[in-house]
């Protein structure tokens, strides 16, 4: 494992830690608290550069960048759902 591996899960960690409270938030009060443009292309970001940490290697990274895709996912998801 490369020390860029190691930087990149441990900064994706914190920020998927950060994220969880906000996913659960949205589903306490079944409301949209993120705009849909902006959970969007976050997730298509994270999930491309999931795909560049998978072809360079950095296994541990792409799993964690994975992660906070799903997260950002769920975030979209609830932005349609709870939009009406």
């Amino acid at each position: 494992m490369v020390w860029q591996d190691i930087i990149i899960s441990i900064a994706v960690i914190l920020m998927s830690y950060a994220l969880i409270p906000q996913v659960y938030q949205g589903f306490k009060v079944k409301k949209s608290l993120i705009t849909i443009q902006t959970s969007l292309i976050t997730t298509i970001a994270i999930y491309s550069m999931t795909i560049a940490f998978f072809s360079l290697g950095l296994y541990f990274s792409a799993i964690m960048d994975f992660i906070i895709g799903t997260l950002w996912l769920i975030i979209f998801i609830q932005g349609i759902i709870y939009r009406r």
